[in-house]
């Protein structure tokens, strides 16, 4: 569409005015004349209008995956201090949650009853031991909670002294290489 037809069509959009005139309807103007006669000439084109030919596609071009090597030279103790903190008490819940359930199964079959039947007989019926006693509920959990509480500890002051000493070891020989690909 050339810029005089879209000139001569915004024109022939304006409305004339009107006047009350006593005489009959006049004659339509000469511009109304060119919009409708550019208005067939568009439609004319528009419907002669040919999509574009596509244009040949290249071949794709195996590329290879972009190599980064990366050292790690250095961790932050107190960045593996926090997450071993983390990870560790994340590790003590399941313990004792663990235990809970390994004990209600085991006490559920009635494995401590057999166990204490079995002793009732190897000792004899004089003997006032009894294992229940020692594998209450409460005593199995508090026991599995003091072990969770030291592994929390423990894991903790491992994984900071060895974040120490990766650091140390980095800085005389060098890090650890990695080498990371994209897909």
């Amino acid at each position: 569409m050339s810029s005089s037809t879209g000139t001569l069509a915004s024109d022939s959009n304006r409305k004339q005015p009107t006047g009350k005139s006593s005489g009959a309807a006049k004659a339509p103007a000469p511009a109304s004349k060119a919009k409708a006669a550019t208005d067939k000439s568009v439609a004319a084109e528009s419907a002669n209008v040919k999509p574009a030919a596509a244009k040949p596609v290249a071949p794709k071009v195996k590329v290879e995956p972009r190599r980064i090597r990366l050292v790690l030279s250095r961790v932050d103790p107190w960045s593996v201090m926090k997450l071993s903190f983390l990870l560790s008490v994340v590790l003590g819940i399941a313990t004792v949650v663990a235990v809970a359930f390994v004990y209600s199964v085991l006490n559920g079959m009635g494995v401590f009853n057999s166990v204490q039947e079995f002793i009732s007989n190897v000792v004899g019926s004089t003997s006032e031991f009894s294992i229940l006693g020692y594998v209450e509920f409460s005593k199995v959990i508090s026991f599995a909670v003091i072990v969770a509480v030291v592994n929390v500890l423990i894991i903790t002051a491992l994984s900071t002294i060895g974040s120490l000493c990766y650091n140390i070891a980095a800085a005389l020989l060098g890090g650890l290489h990695v080498t990371l690909t994209d897909d």
